[in-house]
């Protein structure tokens, strides 16, 4: 089976004061759609989706076990602990979508995300599952009866808005922990390289930033 990751960009980004000081923050929107194609050209059938999604919710969303990571990882499906950022606490059908309700936990990760969300930066959603894949004449895929839901949403950065993804990026760290828990210096780098970026090519210069950024932590 192949590992497939689908990103959702429509996500709600949600804070909300709490009696004595503090916030909690939450992501919500979209996490999981059917029946339409995606930027990857696949197409989940609604009759294959479902049975996974409300095995997931019975498993992982009702059992408080739905957890999240910041980004995905590059070849694995399930969940590393060291690398959550958020639980979802909600996941209920609508048409052929699922709109999804995750809290931001105070991990490492977590506080990555909410550190981001204070100085504006937006985020995008992907699931994460194994299944095999049928070709169609059309360039389009169709996910088969193989598919195993694993991650409802990771949160991932949406190339979409790279501007407020940069700033934040920017603003907040001079440091990152990596993922073999080494510290490493990398925005004077991140600068000149947006610095050093013609006109013409800003805009590719600020993706590659935040694709890099999201890759070490």
């Amino acid at each position: 089976m192949k590992l497939l990751k689908e990103l959702n960009e429509s996500v709600e980004l949600i804070t909300e004061s709490i009696a004595g000081g503090g916030k909690n923050y939450y992501i919500q929107g979209k996490f999981i759609q059917s029946e339409v194609e995606n930027k990857n050209k696949r197409i989940y059938p609604k009759g294959v989706v479902k049975p996974e999604v409300d095995r997931y919710i019975d498993e992982f969303v009702k059992t408080n076990r739905a957890y999240g990571e910041l980004q995905h990882p590059i070849d694995r499906p399930n969940i590393d602990f060291d690398r959550v950022s958020h639980l979802t606490v909600e996941l209920d059908e609508q048409g052929n979508d699922w709109i999804g309700k995750a809290v931001i936990a105070d991990t490492d990760k977590g506080k990555i995300v909410k550190a981001l969300m204070d100085i504006g930066g937006k985020f995008g959603v992907s699931t994460r599952g194994l299944g095999s894949l049928k070709s169609g004449s059309n360039g389009i895929s169709t996910v088969q009866n193989d598919f195993k839901l694993m991650t409802a949403a990771d949160i991932v950065a949406d190339p979409s808005a790279p501007d407020a993804i940069v700033e934040a990026i920017m603003e907040e760290t001079e440091w990152i922990m990596d993922r073999n828990g080494n510290w490493v210096q990398v925005m004077e780098g991140y600068r000149n390289q947006i610095r050093n970026a013609t006109t013409k090519g800003l805009q590719e210069e600020k993706i590659k930033v935040i694709r890099d950024f999201f890759s070490r932590i």
